[in-house]
């Protein structure tokens, strides 16, 4: 049973909990967003002139996939720490490393001045900015679901969920402004930097925000049950959150790496692929493509707390399996409107595939939080989320651009989304439902300690 101190809290304080994640949230994935989208436009020219165009933008998505790969590094430590200090302080350092490397982005020196030197410290900058993101998500997700109304969790965790759509449209927002204000050559020399450095402020206020919130009563009340439990039995030693999940929760971790495999390809195919294909395949200018973008994700924003009030009434996984099989039917019509070179047709294909996109990601933030136990909770869904981005997002943009240089149209594009929708299928139908489980609840935690816990009822608790 809940304590009284994971009572419901009020609107007020709830909002201001809200806030915090989503501003967070907004700025870190603004941040990795506009490497994507630099890494589209610009990264090519400017950190691997001596490559043909195409194979200069497969070197570019290259390094932008080297941020996934600190992903799931981040994920095990921010992971372990979360659980053992609390979300709120972790959540605060991961703010400060993503916003430090990207203002510094901002003032890395080119090939033409440095040369080979160029790339490596863009990697590494890359790599500083995956293993940030990659204890960012987890963190914000539960700071909201173990603070929210149980009967509401779905539309309240979803709202970190739109800091992904937010910041896509704020770096997708601020490049095409740029794009429209300064001709192309002012852009490749030195307007693309202003972005970057933009970020410095955006962390500022993001941090003071955050500092402003309280840790989650949940863990708060967790560790407190953990510590009496210490001094009653003398001195336990705790497992590490990792072994505990891996242990007693690996067949979760599992469900959500399958789960996130249709819900990042598509994502990344929509939103940072198509800068590629629309520009070199249908004759689209840069400016049209990345305007599409921008008025698609502003109706992705807008429609993924809808999507997670749907999984409060209706389950986490009807939601989500619509999702999942509306854009694998999707692909072959969203590169067949794209081809027509038409604006409006652009808008059509980008919107409704990340409003398909939004029934997989909105109920997600609900789902992977009521999968594991308190102690652990951190661990397993960052673990479970940042794993599948190595193999879902990471290789996205890379695979979909050498599919393209194959065989030069976009079948075998379509048919690559396809299978990953096919395999989230798979993953949710073989999942349990979480929607009813109690995060307040104190089964599993003796997972950290020596004996195991059956939480199989938990699916079906109320």
């Amino acid at each position: 049973m809940a304590s009284a101190a994971t009572a419901p809290p009020t609107p007020a304080h709830l909002k201001r909990i809200v806030a915090a994640s989503l501003i967070g949230t907004t700025i870190e994935w603004y941040d990795f967003f506009l490497y994507g989208s630099a890494a589209a436009l610009v990264f090519n020219k400017l950190f691997f002139p001596d490559s043909d165009p195409l194979v200069g933008t497969l070197l570019s998505f290259l390094t932008y996939a080297v941020g996934f790969a600190a992903r799931p590094l981040g994920a095990l430590v921010f992971g372990h720490y979360g659980d053992r200090l609390g979300r709120k302080k972790l959540l605060v350092v991961s703010l400060l490393m993503m916003g430090g490397a990207t203002f510094a982005i901002g003032l890395l020196p080119t090939h033409a001045t440095v040369g080979t030197a160029a790339p490596v410290l863009l990697t590494v900058l890359r790599l500083v900015q995956g293993f940030a993101l990659g204890g960012e998500w987890g963190g914000a997700v539960l700071l909201v679901s173990e603070h929210g109304d149980a009967e509401r969790r779905g539309f309240w965790a979803s709202w970190p969920q739109t800091g992904a759509p937010a910041g896509q449209l704020l770096a997708t927002g601020v490049l095409s402004a740029l794009t429209a204000l300064i001709s192309d050559a002012a852009f490749t020399s030195w307007g693309w930097r202003i972005p970057f450095l933009i970020s410095g402020v955006l962390v500022m206020v993001g941090l003071w925000i955050r500092l402003s919130v309280d840790e989650s009563p949940v863990f708060k009340d967790a560790l407190a049950r953990a510590e009496r439990r210490k001094a009653a039995q003398g001195d336990v030693v705790e497992k590490m959150p990792l072994v505990a999940v891996l242990r007693h929760h690996w067949r979760d971790v599992l469900v959500a790496i399958g789960a996130r495999m249709a819900e990042n390809i598509s994502y990344y195919v929509i939103t940072a692929f198509i800068l590629v294909y629309a520009t070199e395949q249908a004759d689209v200018s840069k400016q049209t493509a990345l305007n599409a973008v921008l008025i698609a994700s502003a109706v992705h924003f807008a429609v993924i707390p809808a999507w997670g009030a749907l999984s409060d009434r209706v389950g986490r996984r009807p939601v989500y399996l619509i999702g999942a099989a509306g854009v694998g039917l999707w692909m072959f019509p969203f590169f067949a409107l794209i081809d027509t070179g038409g604006f409006g047709n652009l808008i059509l294909a980008v919107t409704v595939g990340l409003v398909l996109h939004g029934a997989m990601y909105a109920p997600q933030a609900a789902f992977f939080s009521e999968m594991f136990a308190t102690r652990m909770r951190y661990s397993g869904a960052s673990i479970g989320a940042q794993f599948a981005s190595v193999a879902a997002g990471a290789p996205a943009p890379l695979i979909a651009t050498a599919l393209l240089a194959e065989f030069g149209g976009s079948t075998w594009i379509s048919l690559y989304v396809i299978a990953a929708a096919v395999v989230t299928l798979i993953a949710v139908a073989v999942a349990k439902e979480t929607r009813h489980r109690d995060l307040a609840d104190v089964d599993g935690e003796d997972e950290l300690g020596a004996a195991p816990v059956d939480r199989t009822a938990d699916a079906h608790r109320v």
